[in-house]
């Protein structure tokens, strides 16, 4: 198993090294700002450095990976395949340092190029005068300039008249670069193209997989070892294949956004929660822990080899107790609705009270936490919450999943993948009569009507419809009992649908008429919890401003296609709530008081006693 390697090595250690840049990579471009940067961040490190815990590591300050392959066979030879420009850099600040460094080696000790030979002799020795000969010395010119002015800045305007001396130490010993070799045989190009193209970094995953996966030289101990890296290699996989399918990940984890970063490998989120990574912090924290933890372990071992299985148990741990409460019907929707609503899996892991870690034994007391923690999140009065307020959807997300639990005979998940991926949001039951419908949503809007009314979906079949609506004996709409005025009706429709220009008064008077056949003229409060519903926000675009039985009639038809419906809001349309069953095709104030009464009787648990009801007639 010739896996990749990964160590920190100090640039010291570099010293000792040559390397190779092939033809693929691009010539250094790294400004002045960057080279500024870069100085700035380790004198600051060097002035102030963190204190060092005891049992810990040295605190160091990390620069990004050099990904390597050995080149020709030699120890001491090495093909850059990532990280030519750091590493130049790096040369380039030895280069003004080698006062500062006693011993004979003073500099890396060949930094040499596969088509552009001439640049390892400028690099050695740096004339002003060719650096306008190509664009590769003059930033290497001007790289070297703004290193020389740093520090005599640092001179002339700190306490420190020798700068240099201060750096010297912390550049050499305390700054380390994170070394990945290459030795699974893949192609160096390849390799550098996955970097560069898109910039993709090495991640924390890939760079912690390698800690795990290295190669140790202790023959005594080096059989068994490679046997349980063979083991974790096998159960890495199935951790992050697992952890890929979205009805598990979204279970526990939130659409990426500036909180939630994007995983490339999602097994890095447990290596984040392990190290209780904080916001905002450097990305390579979480490997900067791990990297502790291994070295803290070989310093215990008498062959000085990590204890691999201990530090890989305590990464099992987190996913075993993952997949637990996915598979636990229960836990699945009491922890995913939490997840849901920001609250932070840490602390679900960690629970407390009133700030203060409590001990949980049981899975029953694990469940009533977790209830608690959902009581406190909706210990509010429903009843007045109006359109806009965020809390709504955390009513209506729970009244959702609390209504798939209360059936403890049914094997249904709510899909939080689904959730979460579809942007779903809060729909009016009924239509919002105050919000004007403009420019073509009202030619949508009145073939929706002429469908509706008509039973066709095709122009022609609906002009037909109209032209002999005298020979149907069947009532058109509710309001209008005379076909000639239905007929007038039907074709204001008709013309609002397919005209070239919109007759403004005839759209105005046709909505008001068909807003009073569906009895949406009035009644109950348009903005109230009692009616809105759950959707996903496709569904959602395509009612624009529909009426009630439009909206049905698009609820039942995705749910025939197989597009998943909220079960709730799906009730709702069916009017499954209601006690009176003479008006199907229309939401009146009763409909609306008894969805609220469900919702209250569904949450009985969670909401405040005050407030729920027990006329549920």
């Amino acid at each position: 198993m010739n896996e990749n390697e990964l160590v920190l090595k100090s640039i010291n250690q570099l010293m000792d090294y040559s390397f190779f840049i092939p033809s693929y990579q691009r010539g250094y471009r790294w400004t002045e700002k960057q080279v500024e940067e870069l100085l700035e961040d380790i004198w600051a490190f060097a002035i102030n450095p963190p204190k060092q815990e005891e049992g810990k590591m040295r605190p160091f300050y990390c620069l990004q990976p050099i990904v390597v392959k050995q080149k020709n066979g030699k120890a001491d030879e090495w093909e850059v395949i990532d990280g030519q420009q750091r590493l130049t850099t790096v040369f380039l600040i030895l280069k003004n340092l080698e006062s500062q460094i006693e011993k004979d080696q003073k500099n890396i000790n060949r930094v040499f190029y596969e088509t552009r030979e001439e640049s390892e002799k400028f690099l050695t020795e740096i004339k002003e005068d060719d650096s306008e000969k190509n664009i590769d010395f003059y930033h290497i010119s001007q790289a070297n300039k703004a290193i020389q002015q740093w520090f005599k800045n640092k001179a002339n305007n700190t306490e420190f008249a020798t700068p240099k001396a201060k750096f010297a130490t912390t550049f050499l010993t305390d700054t380390k670069v994170i070394w990945y070799v290459i030795n699974d045989g893949s192609d160096s190009y390849d390799i550098f193209t996955r970097l560069n193209i898109g910039k993709i970094q090495l991640t924390n995953a890939e760079l912690i997989k390698a800690l795990f996966l290295k190669k140790w030289n202790n023959a005594e101990a080096v059989d068994k070892l490679r046997l349980k890296q063979l083991q974790i290699a096998t159960e890495w996989d199935r951790i992050e294949n697992t952890l890929q399918d979205n009805s598990f990940w979204y279970f526990i984890y939130n659409k990426p956004d500036s909180k939630n970063p994007k995983y490339a490998n999602r097994i890095e989120y447990i290596f984040d929660l392990m190290k209780n990574k904080p916001d905002g912090e450097d990305e390579k924290y979480t490997f900067y822990k791990f990297y502790e933890d291994f070295e803290i372990s070989k310093n215990k071992n008498k062959y000085k080899i990590p204890d691999t299985d201990t530090l890989w148990l305590s990464v099992k741990k987190y996913f075993l107790t993952f997949e637990e409460w996915y598979k636990d019907r229960e836990l699945y929707h009491l922890i995913g609705f939490l997840i849901s609503i920001n609250y932070r899996l840490q602390d679900i892991l960690e629970p407390k009270k009133n700030n203060v870690k409590i001990t949980i034994t049981s899975k029953t007391d694990f469940k009533a936490f977790l209830k608690d923690e959902i009581r406190q999140k909706v210990k509010f009065d429903i009843s007045n919450l109006n359109y806009g307020d965020d809390r709504i959807k955390t009513v209506l997300l729970l009244f959702n999943i609390q209504t798939i639990l209360s059936n403890d005979k049914s094997n249904m998940r709510f899909p939080f993948n689904l959730y979460k991926n579809e942007d779903w949001d809060i729909e009016h039951v009924r239509s919002q009569t105050d919000k004007n419908i403009t420019g073509t949503d009202r030619k949508e809007w009145a073939k929706d009507m002429l469908e509706y009314f008509t039973g066709f979906a095709e122009e022609s079949e609906q002009k037909q419809y109209i032209d002999t609506i005298e020979n149907n004996d069947i009532e058109v709409f509710r309001t209008i009992s005379e076909k000639e005025q239905s007929k007038n009706t039907l074709t204001d429709l008709y013309h609002v649908a397919y005209a070239d220009k919109i007759d403004d008064a005839r759209f105005s008077s046709v909505y008001n008429t068909i807003r009073i056949e569906f009895k949406e003229d009035n009644e109950p409060s348009k903005c109230a919890i009692s009616n809105l519903a759950l959707l996903d926000s496709a569904t959602n675009r395509s009612y624009k401003n529909a009426f009630f039985p439009i909206k049905r009639k698009i609820i039942l038809q995705n749910d025939k296609r197989g597009t998943f419906i909220p079960i709730c809001t799906k009730n709702v349309f069916m009017k499954a709530y209601s006690k009176k069953f003479d008006e199907v095709m229309y939401w009146n104030k009763h409909d609306a008081d008894f969805y609220l009464k469900a919702i209250e009787g569904t949450l009985v648990d969670y909401l405040p006693q005050k407030q729920v009801s027990n006329d549920n007639e």
